[in-house]
């Protein structure tokens, strides 16, 4: 390729699994707050008081209406004792947290009503009803989706870097900056994703195929 600068691709090589490490770290913890959140969320919208039920609705929906770069930067900005690394994971996963509630609501709406009144005819109390039987199905069946959000808020990783967060796009800039080689640093950073995300993204979709038989 004419021009392009090999050397720059040793040379920055260590730099970005450097930055990788925080970028796959922000998305395994990000992804761990939304899948729980997620679920908090939404069974706090099938709650039978609307004093639950119209905050968390209009907290959700503020949420998913606010572009994720603006919450990182306003986040940022109300807590500037805080890590950045700190408050990106919490945005990160508060973030999807909003759109992995629609899911989990999905996978339960999706238990068969057969379900429910097997569990009323057997006396089993609300707790163990949601326990063993409701949710054990709504999660398998929301799995594939969940891991598509996973894979989807490792690609928006690099809007940590607005927050000064070190992942891998952040080092990919500052060595970019310092040697005048973009090209080259933000082509291995792209490959990187690439290498990373496409092997899950195929595990994912093989995942739904075998849940759906």
């Amino acid at each position: 390729m004419n021009g392009f600068d090999w050397n720059a691709v040793g040379e920055s090589l260590p730099l970005l699994l450097e930055g990788f490490q925080v970028t796959l770290l922000a998305t395994v913890l990000g992804t761990l707050v939304a899948a729980v959140l997620g679920l908090v969320v939404a069974m706090a919208g099938r709650a039978p008081s609307t004093f639950v039920t119209v905050p968390v609705r209009l907290v959700t929906e503020f949420v998913r209406s606010t572009p994720l770069l603006v919450q990182l930067v306003g986040a940022a900005a109300l807590f500037t004792t805080v890590e950045p690394l700190y408050i990106g994971i919490t945005v990160l996963g508060v973030h999807y947290a909003a759109y992995t509630s629609e899911v989990y609501r999905a996978g339960i709406d999706g238990v068969p009503k057969g379900q429910w009144e097997a569990c009323r005819a057997l006396s089993l109390s609300p707790r163990r009803t949601w326990q063993a039987v409701i949710l054990p199905q709504a999660v398998r069946n929301v799995l594939p989706a969940l891991g598509n959000y996973a894979i989807s808020m490792f690609k928006e990783t690099p809007f940590l870097a607005v927050i000064t967060v070190q992942e891998m796009v952040f080092e990919a800039r500052k060595y970019g900056a310092e040697q005048f080689a973009y090209t080259e640093v933000f082509t291995l950073a792209g490959l990187i994703f690439l290498v990373a995300s496409y092997p899950t993204s195929l595990l994912m979709r093989k995942l739904e195929k075998r849940l759906g038989h």
